[in-house]
């Protein structure tokens, strides 16, 4: 496969589920604030800069309205979700003789709200609910469309590479703001995991069984070890020739190892310095997307992501 194409399809993966997961982020926060009094707003505002890796204080007081347009509506902000849809129709773009003529459609218009205006003029928790359901379009779209090949793992890579990065912010925030309010079931329900988790622990909601639930479980496809071991098999299937022994694949020593610390090694070391733990993840995952790039791609067209949790 061309390495401009491979990249693409990469990218496309990685920009539509950063889309979703700062959509379900936001739509939880944002809900906490308006309906809890005993919430501080600007405190909500910082840590939500915290998670999406906005370094340096804003020039203002953050408040709702600004974390909004920096998160959500401007499309010059590296991190807001009208960026990542832009630029994910853009390396769609790219890469548009390979997709599926419904899978270009659903990207494309999903991009095409945001010059039109139709993004702006939706509010929350709208806006919200509707990138979700665009990206789950997107993605359903490819998984009935897309042959199973080198396009399709390098998209997968790229969406796993990205969900595991994400849970690992939300979960570092989460261990960071413990003694507020009930960071756990805000981040369970930022992962669409809430259900599934009382239904896994029969309604015991406990800090060590949300931090094991979303960084440990193999059946739940938002944890960060069912993300890892898919993105491992993504480049298992990469490579052409089967290896006897070890790995030559930079980026599959990286994420295989960072799986095998987390599901060997005890939880109570892990959550001892859980913050430090997310932060390590979220430099793999760097390192992992660094490696991928050297392997497999020629260029560097990705939009610039802000770095780990401070």
């Amino acid at each position: 496969m061309l390495s401009r194409i491979a990249e693409s399809m990469f990218w496309i993966g990685r920009y539509v589920e950063r889309a979703e997961d700062t959509a379900r982020i936001l739509d939880v926060q944002t809900q906490l604030v308006l309906e809890d009094a005993t919430i501080e707003e600007e405190g909500t505002c910082r840590a939500l800069l915290s998670i999406m890796g906005v370094e340096g204080e804003p020039e203002q007081t953050p408040d709702l309205g600004l974390v909004l347009d920096m998160l959500a509506y401007d499309p010059s902000s590296p991190v807001s979700m009208a960026a990542a849809l832009g630029a994910a129709r853009e390396s769609a773009r790219r890469a548009r003789e390979t997709l599926s003529v419904p899978m270009w459609e659903a990207i494309n218009t999903t991009y095409r709200a945001i010059p039109s205006g139709h993004f702006h003029t939706m509010r929350a928790p709208a806006i919200f609910q509707w990138v979700r359901e665009r990206a789950a379009l997107i993605n359903g779209t490819a998984d009935a469309t897309m042959t199973r090949d080198e396009g399709w793992h390098f998209l997968v890579l790229g969406r796993c590479v990205e969900r595991t990065d994400m849970t690992s912010r939300l979960v570092a925030t989460a261990a960071m703001s413990a003694n507020t309010g009930a960071p756990w079931t805000s981040t369970l329900r930022a992962c669409g995991a809430y259900e599934a988790f009382l239904r896994t622990y029969r309604g015991l909601e406990t800090e060590r069984g949300a931090a094991e639930f979303l960084l440990l479980d193999r059946l739940f496809p938002r944890s960060v070890v069912f993300a890892l071991s898919r993105a491992e098999q993504c480049l298992d299937n990469l490579e052409s020739a089967g290896q006897r022994a070890g790995f030559q694949n930079e980026a599959q020593r990286l994420l295989g190892r960072m799986r095998a610390e987390l599901e060997y090694r005890s939880l109570s070391d892990v959550m001892a310095d859980l913050p430090n733990e997310m932060e390590r993840l979220q430099r793999t995952c760097a390192l992992a997307t660094e490696a991928v790039t050297r392997r497999y791609f020629a260029g560097a067209e990705a939009l610039s992501w802000q770095g780990v949790l401070a």
